[in-house]
């Protein structure tokens, strides 16, 4: 909580005493880490949708602000997308949640299977079909109606 906090980002980042985001944080509030309503958290998920969401669909991380060493770019990843309505359902935020939601059942192919990336023009990358995709899926879509729910939708 103390380290891998940036106080100057107002954001948790991807590792201690750095400023880049991550995708990975998404879990913290899933896992128990922190409250998904915690000002922290909320303040981190505003700075990923500003860094690393475009149109709904999230990067793993800024590859120019933590270089990997890979070649070539990468597409979103599909595991991140739904991890990312799981945060916005938990916390609170359903119309952003909904819409990322039904935006990236849009990537799934004619039997709804997820690839684990999804390119920049929509094509379905990497490992297909997906596992962990899959899964975070049904995670997603547990959370949003449980909130939509609790919140009388």
């Amino acid at each position: 909580m103390e380290r891998g906090w940036s106080t100057r980002r107002r954001a948790f980042v991807q590792q201690y005493e750095d400023t880049t985001l991550d995708a990975s944080l998404l879990l913290m509030p899933s896992v128990g880490f922190i409250s998904p309503k915690d000002p922290r958290w909320l303040s981190t998920l505003e700075a990923m949708g500003d860094e690393l969401v475009s149109d709904s669909l999230v990067y793993r991380y800024d590859p120019e602000a933590s270089p990997d060493g890979l070649r070539g770019s990468e597409g979103t990843f599909s595991l991140c997308s739904f991890l990312y309505v799981d945060a916005l359902a938990r916390a609170g935020q359903l119309g952003p949640a909904r819409y990322a939601f039904d935006k990236m059942l849009t990537y799934a192919n004619h039997a709804g299977l997820f690839a684990e990336e999804v390119g920049p023009t929509g094509e379905q990358l990497g490992n297909f079909p997906q596992a962990f995709t899959h899964l975070a899926l049904i995670t997603a879509a547990l959370s949003l109606d449980h909130q939509m729910d609790t919140a009388g939708f």
